[in-house]
Order: C-alpha cells, then sequence, then structure tokens
C-alpha cells in the first residue's frame, strides 16, 4: 500500500502530541481523517470513517487504549491498531498483542520509524519497536518448558526416563536408549513413581501424558 493512501486516526489525550504526530504523516503524504482523544470516541470514529491504521495510545481519561483496540479489531478486522505510548513495561506489551494490536511502538521512536510502522501496519503486517522486539523475544525465549514445570520434583534425568515410560517403553529399552544400566533405569523408576504418588506404570503414563510428555513416541 503507498503511502498516499493510507487513512490514519490519531487517539491520544495530548493536543499537543496529536498535532505533532498528525503533521509528520500528513508530510509524508498520509490522510489524517480524524483525531480522537479517549477509547470511546476512537472506537466510534474508527467505525464511521474505517480508517487502514488507528494509532493508539494507551492510556487516556474516559477509557484505555487496551479496551478500545479489543472493540476496533472485533468489530472492525480490517483496522490495524499500532500503538503508541511511553508505557514499556510487558504487562502493557502483552496486553496491546492480546487486544489484537499490530504494532507496538514508544513515543520516543523517530520519524521514520513511525511511518514506516504505519505503512507496515496498514499493509496487514505486525511491527514492534527495537526494544519492545527485545521484549517479546525475551518473554519467549526464556519461557520454561511446560514439561519441566509440571513436574518439578524430578530431575533432569528423571524427566528423561519419564519420558520415555509415557511412550510405552520398558525397562529394557529406556536403558538401551539412555545408555544406562537396568538397575539403574528401576531405580529411576521406583524414585518416579514415589515423588509422583503413583503406584504403577499405568498411573504415571496417564500423568506424563496430561502434561505433554510421550508425544513423540
Amino acid at each position: 500500500m503507498s503511502t498516499e493512501a493510507i487513512r490514519v486516526l490519531i487517539t491520544d489525550d495530548h493536543p499537543v502530541f496529536r498535532q505533532g504526530l498528525k503533521g509528520l504523516l500528513v508530510a509524508l503524504g498520509v490522510e489524517v481523517v480524524a483525531e480522537a482523544e479517549s477509547g470511546p470516541e476512537a472506537v466510534r470514529l474508527a467505525a464511521e470513517l474505517q480508517p487502514d491504521v488507528v494509532v493508539m495510545d494507551l492510556h487516556m481519561p474516559g477509557g484505555n487504549g487496551i479496551e478500545a483496540t479489543r472493540t476496533i479489531t472485533r468489530t472492525s478486522p480490517r483496522i490495524g491498531v499500532l500503538v503508541l505510548t511511553m508505557f514499556r513495561d510487558d504487562d502493557s506489551v502483552f496486553a496491546a498483542m492480546r487486544a489484537g494490536a499490530r504494532g507496538y511502538l514508544l513515543k520516543e521512536s523517530g520519524a521514520e520509524e513511525i511511518a514506516r510502522a504505519v505503512r507496515a501496519v496498514a499493509a496487514g503486517e505486525a511491527i514492534y519497536g527495537p526494544e519492545i522486539a527485545r521484549r517479546v523475544l525475551a518473554y519467549f525465549t526464556d519461557m520454561p518448558d511446560p514439561r519441566q514445570a509440571a513436574f518439578p520434583q524430578l530431575t533432569e534425568r528423571e524427566r528423561e526416563v519419564l519420558e520415555l515410560i509415557a511412550q510405552g517403553r520398558s525397562n529394557a529399552d529406556i536403558a538401551a536408549a539412555l545408555f544406562l544400566s537396568q538397575k539403574t533405569v528401576r531405580n529411576h523408576v521406583s524414585n518416579i513413581f514415589m515423588k509422583l504418588h503413583v503406584a504403577d506404570r499405568a498411573q504415571a503414563i496417564v500423568l506424563a501424558r496430561e502434561a505433554g510428555l510421550g508425544g513423540n513416541a
């Protein structure tokens, strides 16, 4: 989509900021169809004018940008919401993503970065400022393995054994797969049963599979 074809609704409760952003976008050939100073006003104008992009602040009197974003993306899925805010905390970032925002920039972003984000969101792409992108990446990189989180009482080796138990493998198969003696495997199995409070292999398999183990059988 060319810059000239993009229609934008600016939502921010600070008139000076709105004027500055409007001047920047207009200078780039973007059509600013309206300005809103609250979430409810943005929802009303978005429904009425159907802009390509709504540039949305998050914290405004009379209704926050998260709720407005959620309403706009639900009722008018073709409209892209680009959050432009001073809030860089994880709660704000992920709340905006869950609400359906396609982009998230900080107000300190440069003119070129804002312009690029508006074009990207108008084209249906998702875009985040460098700092926000690092936060998102760090969040998903640091997420614990849900299989480990399910059984924190087990050692790494015991989890490996339980994974194979969940696949229906015998003690002999487990010993061969992990290069252990069958006696060592039996000890691990006994410890697993005790830590998981199960009486037998069948109960252990049920618990393990409910936690997502055994999927590589």
